[in-house]
């Protein structure tokens, strides 16, 4: 039998790959088209917005690295997400509230990983000096977050006091902010959600360089209209099957919080142009349903599954393909994996396995990794080289479900620590309108929800309205959603009860959960 217990480390992703390349086709670098940049460096594997973690993309092979910046209360940019310092370091209250010398006693990392404690916020002026080892002599791409408006100016000057100069665009949702920039001479980015009319008139008639969209973003019908006039982009992509659409498309760049991941699909694109085959990698979603377990067992975020797993082979050639599962987060008991098949040319083969475990707070899902070696020569840019090998990974992502339709659902939220009371969000379709009510909170007092439908999270009080998409029930997969609530505990601190994960807004807390539509008679 194969398998056994594995636990996620401490500094998860670093730990998965260290030693091993992600791409090793003879000593090639392969680069863009499309640029990959890391999406505020590398994090999950290591704190978001710090140097270590636009150090780690860089050093995974990256061109660049996307960040977002804000202003302390001293005035100096500083690399940060939120307006506030509770997610992300050892501190509360507001980043503005905090001059540089006042903020050179937050820790921005030990809240990731013990390894990282006293990991300080950087300031920009750092970040634009960073250069990796292995290119010296070729600066990396930055992508620039503004995310508050009246910092051009002092942005302007630094990246003027840069030589050589900084490549880099100046990013922003707010249009104010990216026409600012524009005044002040900066390559400019608009960012969106998805691609739509409104924005490439926006982008068109006000001669903005960059337009960037998320997930899915480049899939409607906007997204298929003409954009020659600016550069295409993307954020925040991991989903393997995007990052290899998006890897064969004309795109300029895009950023992503898989590094490792976005450089395989990429280095796959370009070895075999005009394929379109899909991912080679293709995994299972695991359903969580705690409402099925035992008392002891309700409510935590774990489950026991027998799936499959697919493994292509995407070239003309044979290759060795070692399939092996590993656990960023939790505790997982796995059969079947690793598993080392021999695959002819565009053969695919299913494996199965069994994995049973996880953990009682959300958190990043198990993966599967495979490892494909060929000694074969292969056509690279015009050049035949000799055999290399290339990994892929994919997530074995843990979903929860919930109907849409117009019964009040209860939904009961996750016990995340131990004794932590029922806590319940009911749930009723009201048109094209989801209404969410807290039901019992728990025990939290000075309670409201909080809830996430595809990309973006919103809060209200005791309840709470969103908008369904549209052709939402065209859709028979559902959209990600999540819900939860947050509220000051017994002991005064402040706790979010979720029902799946996705929240809060920023990384390393699971997959959303799915709201389906009613299935049509």
């Amino acid at each position: 039998m194969t398998g056994g217990l594995s636990r996620g480390p401490e500094s998860p992703r670093r730990n998965v790959y260290e030693g091993l390349s992600s791409l090793e086709v003879s000593g090639a670098h392969l680069t863009g088209p499309p640029l990959l940049l890391g999406h505020r460096g590398a994090p999950r594997e290591a704190p978001e917005n710090t140097l270590a973690a636009l150090r780690r993309a860089l050093e995974a092979g990256l061109d660049g690295v996307e960040y977002d910046v804000r202003a302390c209360g001293s005035g100096d940019l500083v690399l940060f997400h939120d307006a506030r310092l509770e997610r992300t370091t050892d501190h509360r209250g507001a980043l503005a509230d905090l001059d540089l010398r006042e903020l050179f006693t937050v820790d921005a990392g030990g809240w990731f990983s013990k390894r990282f404690a006293g990991e300080p916020v950087p300031l920009l002026d750092e970040a634009l000096g960073m250069t990796p080892e292995a290119r010296a002599s070729e600066p990396p791409f930055h992508m620039i977050e503004l995310k508050e408006p009246g910092l051009v100016s002092r942005l302007t000057e630094l990246l003027s006091e840069r030589r050589p100069p900084v490549p880099c665009r100046v990013a922003s949702f707010r249009r104010d902010v990216v026409l600012d920039a524009r005044d002040a001479g900066l390559s400019t980015m608009l960012l969106g959600i998805s691609a739509n009319e409104d924005d490439r008139r926006f982008v068109r008639d006000e001669r903005i360089d960059a337009y960037s969209v998320g997930p899915r973003g480049w899939r409607g019908a906007a997204g298929g209209a003409d954009w020659s006039f600016t550069e295409r982009w993307a954020w925040a992509i991991d989903d393997p099957d995007e990052l290899l659409e998006l890897c064969r498309q004309p795109l300029f760049g895009l950023n992503s919080n898989e590094p490792h991941r976005a450089l395989a699909a990429r280095a796959l694109a370009r070895m075999l142009p005009g394929s379109t085959a899909p991912y080679p990698v293709r995994a299972p979603e695991l359903f969580v349903e705690p409402e099925t377990l035992d008392e002891r067992a309700r409510g935590e975020w774990f489950g026991d599954w027998t799936s499959v797993v697919t493994v292509a082979n995407p070239f003309p050639f044979p290759v060795e393909a070692r399939a092996s599962a590993f656990v960023p987060h939790g505790a997982f008991e796995i059969d079947g994996l690793p598993r080392v098949l021999e695959l002819e040319a565009e053969e695919e083969r299913s494996v199965e396995f069994r994995i049973r475990g996880g953990a009682r707070v959300p958190g990043p899902d198990p993966l599967v990794g495979v490892l494909y070696s060929w000694r074969e020569g292969l056509a690279v840019d015009g050049e035949i080289r000799p055999g290399g090998s290339l990994l892929f990974d994919a997530p074995l992502i843990r979903r929860r479900a919930a109907t849409a339709d117009g019964l009040a659902r209860r939904l009961e939220l996750l016990a995340e620590r131990p004794g932590d009371a029922p806590a319940s969000v009911t749930a009723r379709r009201a048109g094209k309108d989801m209404v969410l009510s807290i039901e019992n909170p728990g025990g939290l007092t000075d309670a409201h929800l909080v809830a996430r439908l595809g990309l973006e999270v919103v809060r209200g009080g005791g309840g709470l309205r969103l908008r369904l998409p549209e052709r939402f029930d065209d859709v028979p997969l559902g959209v990600e959603f999540s819900c939860g609530i947050e509220g000051l505990g017994p002991d005064g601190e402040r706790r979010l009860r979720r029902w799946a994960g996705g929240l809060p807004a920023g990384l390393g807390h699971g997959a959303p959960g799915l709201l389906i539509p009613l299935a049509r008679g």
